[in-house]
């Protein structure tokens, strides 16, 4: 157990903190100050507790709730494996992608399958890349987002939300906010044919924009979730227009704000997903299809895709922009606070 002393070292970031010191943060983030009787003398256990948490009575919960997060982030961070840099010093520009063209298709592989291909800051960035090199690629007629692993991907990183900078929490929110809306407008604008091979669960992000693509496969064993009110926060990627559009408005709010999990099958009678194909034969049966969409005329589809999409492009980057501005409102609000410092109990907890 901690001294007092030691607890508000720890708080303040002046002492090393291991999973067994991580209660007293916790609970004074989550129960506020200590307002509970003292225990007796005779009961050691409790009165260690008590003179614990008493001795943070000058924190606010506010300033617990964000001092909890980064230790337990710190501690996962000092836990995990070294990353391999090998792919830096070969000059590969992608470390969290894998980036293929060959029979004129670019694959854009998510490559964080340790990590059920969540999303980081730096993983918007590349995909935004991407993207950008796809279009311009004379070689390239259609582009496939697709994952690495048993997961398409699992959302954000929500380590994305303890990167606090010394500017504050509403630094990281705004800056978010930006790194979002660029992402999304990325898939809003990209003038060549756009195909998500879903090869597993689909979480939050990675759901929200499929309304933006041009074409949607799935294994069967793929859900879609968007937990968002789980979470505190609010829909992204323009889905709080397209999924209404794609699904009807009573599914759309059944799957937006209460959190419903979609299988293939059914998100694919939906309208989300164009079509579902049995795990075993998934894999060879999309990636032959896709070849053959490689040999069709590249400014055909292009000019076919703008006078399908051209006319929404306008309204999508307005909505982009609404449902960003919410998101970074939601960020910093109570509800997504502790909706962060709940998951990072659970996995400290493991």
């Amino acid at each position: 157990m901690l001294s007092p002393v030691a607890v508000l070292l720890v708080l303040y970031g002046c002492l090393p903190i291991t999973r067994s010191q991580l209660p007293v943060a916790s609970y004074k983030a989550t129960q506020g100050s200590c307002n509970a009787p003292k225990p007796g003398m005779l009961d050691f256990v409790n009165k260690a507790k008590w003179d614990a948490w008493n001795s943070l009575g000058s924190l606010s919960k506010d300033e617990a709730k964000k001092s909890y997060v980064e230790l337990v982030n710190g501690l996962i961070l000092s836990e995990a494996p070294a990353k391999d840099t090998a792919s830096l010093s070969t000059g590969q520009k992608y470390d969290t992608l894998q980036v293929i063209t060959e029979d004129n298709i670019t694959k854009i592989f998510l490559n964080r399958p340790e990590k059920k291909n969540a999303i980081t800051l730096q993983m918007y960035k590349e995909i935004g890349l991407a993207l950008d090199e796809a279009a311009k690629d004379d070689n390239t007629v259609i582009t496939v987002l697709t994952g690495h692993g048993d997961y398409f991907c699992s959302g954000n990183d929500l380590n994305n939300f303890t990167n606090i900078p010394p500017e504050g929490k509403e630094k990281m929110a705004s800056d978010s906010a930006v790194i979002l809306e660029a992402f999304v407008s990325k898939f809003i604008d990209f003038p060549k044919p756009l195909i998500a091979v879903i090869n597993g669960p689909a979480v939050g992000i990675s759901v929200t924009i499929l309304g933006l693509f041009d074409i949607v496969y799935a294994t069967d064993r793929a859900t879609f979730h968007t937990p968002f009110s789980q979470l505190g926060q609010s829909p992204e990627g323009c889905s709080s227009y397209t999924f209404p559009r794609v699904m009807g408005l009573s599914k759309a709010v059944e799957v937006l704000l209460f959190n419903k999990l979609l299988t293939a099958h059914e998100a694919c009678k939906l309208g989300l997903v164009t079509e579902v194909f049995p795990d075993a034969t998934f894999q060879k049966e999309v990636w032959g299809r896709l070849r053959s969409y490689g040999e069709l005329p590249k400014n055909s589809l292009v000019f076919s895709k703008q006078l399908i999409r051209d006319t929404e492009k306008e309204k999508l980057h307005a909505v982009n922009v609404q449902e960003c501005e919410r998101l970074k409102e939601r960020w910093l609000s109570d509800d997504c606070m502790n909706a962060i410092i709940s998951f990072f109990q659970k996995k400290a907890k493991l």
